[in-house]
């Protein structure tokens, strides 16, 4: 696994062997930061379940100011630091080692991007949607950014964020929602 593009284009990351992980393919990664190229320069940038880290960096990699990391499984949390570390992108990073319903609850900070990307087979969505749903953690014009299972069905509105746009990348979708 590489970071695809940006100033660190190239950069091999770090990941853990066997199932527990499923980064999010190149391929992906790279299709969204091609459609968020006018939004990521300068933007605050969340990653939930951040697992090795490879969005978040590739974040970075193309010019977000600062990524906001949230992984709670350990073995994850190695991997991720240990990328970042690999990557020099410490200064812009900041991991935060809890469940993503924990930060949701405590932090009171706004991002420009949140991405969300939890285990497929999970109830993680019926967790965590409900967390969103003031959007106070959304900059005004920022947006969410759900990767999920193709045949997962996600509501139209989440509290007061609603849904904008889907693309779909073989089993993969990626759900697009904004303020209201």
């Amino acid at each position: 696994m590489r970071i695809v593009s940006g100033s660190i284009k190239g950069r091999r990351l770090f990941a853990p062997s066997g199932l527990a992980l499923r980064p999010t393919p190149g391929k992906v990664r790279s299709a969204l930061f091609n459609i968020l190229s006018e939004q990521i320069a300068e933007a605050s940038f969340l990653d939930l379940y951040a697992g090795t880290g490879a969005m978040g960096l590739e974040a970075l990699s193309r010019g977000a100011k600062q990524v906001t990391f949230v992984e709670q499984v350990p073995r994850h949390l190695q991997y991720l630091r240990k990328n970042i570390a690999a990557c020099g992108m410490a200064a812009q990073s900041r991991v935060r080692g809890m469940a993503v319903e924990d930060f949701l609850r405590a932090s009171g900070q706004r991002f420009d991007l949140v991405f969300l990307d939890p285990p497929y087979t999970s109830d993680a969505f019926e967790k965590i949607l409900p967390s969103l749903r003031s959007g106070d953690m959304i900059a005004d014009t920022g947006c969410v950014i759900i990767e999920h299972f193709h045949k997962r069905a996600l509501p139209e509105m989440i509290g007061k964020i609603g849904f904008l746009k889907q693309y779909r990348y073989g089993e993969t979708l990626l759900s697009f929602y904004g303020k209201q």
